[in-house]
């Protein structure tokens, strides 16, 4: 890859790339490589329709039509009428970076050269990709196998010059948008058009982007636990390295040791027995609590990885070996266990965050001002911030009910079990999102809590005080709360609060 330009090959894509294509807008091209690679399969597609033999999706129809025979002169008009069929979701578009994401997996899993596409109609895609127009593609449809179809239908219209995009902020139809970039709408030869849309894309998207998100998540929920502890005078001989390398997981290992480090050069840590024996579970049990959550992280974070690299066409063409082969690559149970999985890890961090939140506005817990406010009464302080949590937390408690355990047979009962991956990677989202604004409002309280102590803030610590203050003064009156939490979301969110404390930590290693 070149400062701004990615070339795919199937193999080798990282979150990275994935990343820098998304957000930083980076451009795509097909690689020499996989030029070659596609234009062999496609001559073996171009040779079983001539020799009129009976392949699914080449030379007959779909699902439950699998049996009927299409004759080859019908081929480009099966392939339209494919798309234009299951462009049917419905719901809410899905976001921007989701979108591109979509276009660059499937982009990049047709480059594997498994599937007969044409270069130029990956080109055409990468073209709008590269030109910022996204398709307009609705949320709701998909039941993760076989695999992302109406999602990915949606994706594929504006190939053809039908369907809606966005582009510059507006919504437009997709063939006023391709004339205003210059570029030609393509017609869909043999299997192309199940090849675009027989794929886990939208599944894998969500959850690479959600793995970005992910990452923030844990780097910040260790730093606000931090604050929360040195605000309560935790005891941090429970993160001695020896506690934790005896029980040998490597998440809580990590954990611990980043808590540590945090809380270097602290005066409000405390020794046991000196306020305390032992702290509470919330805050003698972050590095193991938080430590599964990073270690479900990485095993999530590996599955997506190798899913976009994959090839979840079906069927899949081997030139070198003669084969065409049916099988079930787009089924989406990889992903759909691994981001229910991930909800439950990140729904969590926020269990245990909102009951650190309780311990710091409760005065018979904390031994602080009630809500954290010094005239109690006439001011409510951050009472109702702790019921916000609360509602969030059970709010992801629904959310991480397993959409993987649900199964519906559809196309006549051809397709008797489906993964409901796209309903898990959604669900995902909206657990990511609540547990940003749960860390929020702990990262609230625990600032608010420090300006009653008096010494020395840790080193990891100080940092992040001292970031929330640029955005958020301390609270000396009521004032509508709503405000100051999204801003402490934001700088959880954009990945401030952990570049700016990584930094600072990385500095006194140095």
């Amino acid at each position: 890859m070149t400062q701004s330009q990615l070339f795919i090959q199937g193999e080798h894509l990282t979150l990275s790339h994935f990343e820098q294509v998304i957000r930083q807008k980076a451009t795509v091209a097909l690689a020499p490589q996989a030029i070659e690679k596609m234009k062999r399969s496609r001559s073996m597609v171009d040779r079983l329709v001539q020799e009129g033999k009976t392949v699914y999706g080449i030379t007959t129809g779909f699902g439950k039509f699998s049996e009927t025979v299409i004759d080859r002169s019908q081929s480009s008009q099966l392939q339209k009428n494919l798309i234009r069929s299951h462009a049917c979701g419905v719901g809410k578009p899905l976001d921007q970076e989701i979108v591109r994401g979509m276009m660059l997996l499937r982009a990049n899993a047709l480059a594997k050269g498994y599937s007969g596409v044409r270069t130029s109609t990956v080109e055409t895609l990468l073209q709008l990709l590269n030109h910022g127009i996204h398709p307009v593609i609705p949320s709701q449809g998909s039941l993760g196998a076989s695999g992302d179809l109406a999602p990915l239908a949606h994706m594929t219209l504006p190939l053809l010059g039908e369907g809606e995009v966005f582009l510059n902020g507006k919504r437009l139809p997709a063939e006023r948008a391709l004339s205003q970039a210059g570029i030609q709408p393509i017609t869909l030869e043999a299997k192309e058009g199940l090849a675009l849309i027989n794929g886990t894309q939208m599944m894998a998207s969500i959850a690479a982007c959600s793995i970005l998100e992910v990452e923030q998540l844990l780097l910040s929920a260790d730093t606000i636990a931090a604050m929360t502890f040195e605000a309560l005078g935790g005891i941090p001989h429970a993160f001695h390295p020896l506690l934790h390398e005896a029980r040998g997981q490597r998440g809580q290992i990590d954990s611990a040791a980043r808590m540590k480090t945090l809380l270097k050069g602290s005066s409000h840590i405390t020794r046991p027995g000196e306020k305390r024996v032992q702290d509470a579970y919330s805050l003698r049990c972050i590095p193991q609590v938080h430590g599964a959550s990073i270690d479900a992280y990485r095993y999530v974070q590996g599955v997506v990885e190798r899913e976009i690299n994959a090839a979840t066409d079906n069927p899949l063409l081997f030139p070198e070996e003669g084969e065409v082969i049916s099988g079930g690559n787009f089924h989406g149970q990889p992903l759909a266990l691994s981001t229910d999985f991930l909800s439950i890890a990140v729904a969590e961090l926020g269990s245990i965050s909102e009951r650190r939140t309780e311990r710091l506005v409760n005065p018979q817990l904390s031994g602080l001002p009630a809500f954290l406010t010094e005239n109690g009464g006439l001011h409510s302080g951050y009472m109702i911030l702790q019921y916000v949590a609360a509602s969030l937390v059970s709010e992801n408690k629904t959310l991480c009910h397993p959409a993987s355990v649900d199964s519906i047979p559809s196309s006549a009962n051809q397709e008797d079990h489906v993964s409901m991956g796209a309903i898990s990677a959604r669900k995902l989202r909206s657990v990511i999102a609540n547990v940003t604004r749960t860390l929020a409002i702990e990262y609230l309280c625990a600032a608010q809590a420090l300006e009653f102590a008096k010494g020395q803030m840790g080193m990891g610590t100080e940092t992040a005080y001292r970031l929330l203050r640029t955005v958020v003064p301390p609270l000396t009156a009521d004032r509508e709360g709503n405000r100051d939490i999204e801003k402490a979301a934001e700088l959880i969110r954009s990945g401030q609060l952990a570049d700016q404390v990584t930094q600072k930590l990385n500095q006194d290693k140095q």
